[in-house]
C-alpha cells in the first residue's frame, strides 16, 4: 500500500483546499432552517462553490452521486441525497461537502440542529463531534491508527452510542478517497503507523441505538436499521512534525 506524504507545496494546497470546504459549511448554516429542502441547500452549496470559490464540487457526479453535497437527516448515517425533503423543527441534519481547489480536495461534515432542537438530537451531535476530537488528538507521528479508532470508539461506546463500521475515513489529496482507511475502532498500537506529511479524514458515525445500517434501493443512502438517530463529523488532518493540523477547523470551532 502506497501512501501519499505530502510536500509543503502540497500541504499549502490543502490549507486552502480545506479552508474552502469549512467555508461552505458556515456559509449554509444561515440556511439551515424549518422548511427548506435539502435539494435547495444542495443548489445554494453549489452555487458558492462554483461562483464565489471558483472551485470544483467533487462529490457531483462522483461514482454516480447526483448532488454537491451529502444531506443526511435524522436516522440517515451517511450519503444523503438532497431533494424536495423539508426540514422541520427537531431535525438533525449532517452537511457533508468537499471541494477542489488546485487539483487538491478538502472533505469535512458538521452537524446542524433545524429549528427548536431536541435533547436526544443536541446529545448524540455533541458526543459524537468529542469523539471525533479524540481520534484528531490520537493524531501524532509515532502512533497507530488503531489509536484513532480505538480513541473514538472508547468515548461513544462510554456514552451508550454504537460506532458504524462498514464506513470509515481515508487518506486525501489528489485523490479523493485514497490510502489509508481510517477505522473509527481499533485497538492501540495496532495498524499502520502514522507519519509526517500524511493527510486524512476522520468522520465517526455515531448511532443512537445498534450499529447495524443498511443502503436504500437508491444504492447511497445509508440508514440506521433499527431507525435511530445517527450523527457524523468529519475533518481533513495533516500530520505534522509533533502532532497535527486540522486542515478543516472553521475559525469559531470549538476544539477539544
Amino acid at each position: 500500500m502506497m501512501i501519499d506524504i505530502k510536500n509543503e507545496d502540497d500541504q499549502e494546497k490543502m490549507r486552502i483546499a480545506g479552508k474552502l470546504a469549512s467555508q461552505v459549511l458556515d456559509m449554509i448554516s444561515n440556511y439551515v432552517a424549518p422548511g427548506i429542502t435539502t435539494g435547495e441547500l444542495d443548489q445554494i452549496c453549489h452555487d458558492y462553490i462554483v461562483n464565489e470559490q471558483n472551485a470544483v464540487p467533487a462529490n457531483l457526479n462522483y461514482k454516480g452521486f447526483p448532488a454537491t453535497i451529502c444531506t443526511s437527516v435524522n436516522h440517515v448515517v451517511c450519503h444523503g441525497i438532497p431533494g424536495n425533503k423539508k426540514l422541520k423543527h427537531g431535525d438533525i441534519i449532517n452537511i457533508d461537502v468537499t471541494v477542489i481547489k488546485n487539483e487538491f480536495h478538502g472533505d469535512t461534515s458538521r452537524m446542524y440542529q433545524v429549528g427548536k432542537s431536541t435533547t436526544q438530537g443536541e446529545r448524540i451531535s455533541k458526543i459524537t463531534y468529542e469523539s471525533l476530537w479524540q481520534g484528531i488528538k490520537a493524531v501524532k507521528p509515532g502512533n497507530h491508527l488503531g489509536d484513532i479508532g480505538y480513541a473514538i470508539q472508547n468515548h461513544a461506546e462510554k456514552h451508550g452510542y454504537a460506532i458504524v463500521k462498514e464506513y470509515c475515513g481515508h487518506g486525501i489529496g489528489k485523490i479523493y478517497h485514497d490510502h489509508p482507511q481510517i477505522l473509527h475502532y481499533g485497538t492501540p498500537g495496532h495498524g499502520i503507523e502514522i507519519k509526517e506529511g500524511m493527510t486524512f479524514t476522520i468522520e465517526p458515525m455515531v448511532n443512537a441505538g445498534g450499529a447495524s445500517v443498511r443502503v436504500l434501493p437508491d444504492q447511497w443512502t445509508v440508514v440506521t436499521r433499527d431507525h435511530s438517530l445517527s450523527a457524523q463529523w468529519e475533518h481533513t488532518i495533516l500530520v505534522t512534525k509533533s502532532g497535527y493540523e486540522v486542515l478543516t477547523l472553521a475559525p469559531s470551532e470549538n476544539t477539544y
